[in-house]
């Protein structure tokens, strides 16, 4: 077995564009413009690994706000896997969030190795896909987001996510080729959405809301913004009964689980109110 040793540096944001191939070839359904977001979440906080001048793998320790960071993209291309390059990334990912609360959404059959590393099982997510039912109707109550103040949507944001993440956040809802709404009540805004276009189909993510009915009218407002007849995904907490209930009136199927782990105690987010995941690679 050739265990020869890898250069582990930060990647450039072209060398993200790479990942993002690497993520689809995996069969990870990245979106057409998500480089851009990742970067700016975090420019230092990718890290691919080198053999000679040839990038072999790659893992994202992204921190957030400063006390939150998660693990994503940990991929080592596959005909240099079994050299052990792996386990070199993921401890110079860990290395680089020491000290804070790390969270992964890691596929579900790795869950043991997972937490041999410390991390403990909070809940599964899972990704639907299907041709959602769209809107029939102009609803007057869902505005494109960019009209909502960004502190607003930061202070609403803050009730789904550990930390502050607005450097992602304020890229991820100006994507381009993206749509984002907003659905608002009279007390300000109740609910918020995105949906991208991804190598197959479009995804919607995040997915937030006050309630089930307000999810579904903004869910179906999205839907709407897309070619009609499209794939769809939404990636959903397992835990989320109502989310469950959303996915199955718009007739989707489960495709593909990650296992959401943390290495501490699960941050207290309001999951009953979270229908879509923002994306299993940042969070």
């Amino acid at each position: 077995m050739n265990t020869t040793s890898i250069a582990i540096r930060p990647m450039t944001r072209a060398e993200i564009d790479l990942g993002i191939d690497w993520a689809a070839a995996e069969g990870w359904n990245p979106g057409l413009h998500d480089a851009d977001s990742f970067y700016a979440a975090d420019p230092g906080g990718f890290l691919v690994g080198l053999l000679g001048n040839e990038p072999v793998g790659m893992i994202s320790a992204v921190k957030y706000g400063h006390t939150f960071g998660f693990i994503g993209f940990y991929i080592v291309r596959p005909v240099f896997r079994g050299r052990r390059h792996g386990l070199a990334l993921w401890q110079a990912g860990m290395q680089a969030l020491s000290g804070r609360l790390v969270g992964l959404d890691g596929v579900v059959a790795q869950q043991d190795n997972y937490r041999r590393s410390g991390f403990v099982l909070a809940y599964n997510n899972v990704r639907y896909e299907g041709v959602p039912c769209r809107s029939a109707k102009l609803d007057k109550a869902i505005v494109p987001l960019r009209q909502v103040p960004f502190g607003e949507v930061l202070r609403y944001d803050a009730d789904f996510f550990p930390d502050e993440r607005a450097a992602f956040l304020g890229s991820w809802i100006a994507q381009r080729s993206s749509i984002a709404l907003g659905v608002v009540r009279d007390s300000g805004l109740a609910g918020y959405g995105a949906i991208r276009p991804c190598r197959a189909g479009f995804k919607v993510g995040p997915l937030f809301a006050d309630d089930a009915e307000l999810a579904d009218r903004l869910f179906r407002a999205l839907v709407a913004q897309v070619p009609s007849g499209s794939p769809v995904q939404l990636d959903i907490p397992a835990v989320n009964s109502a989310a469950l209930e959303l996915v199955t009136a718009h007739g989707m199927a489960p495709v593909f689980e990650t296992a959401r782990m943390y290495t501490g105690t699960a941050p207290a987010l309001t999951i009953d109110r979270l229908y879509g995941v923002t994306t299993f690679e940042l969070g």
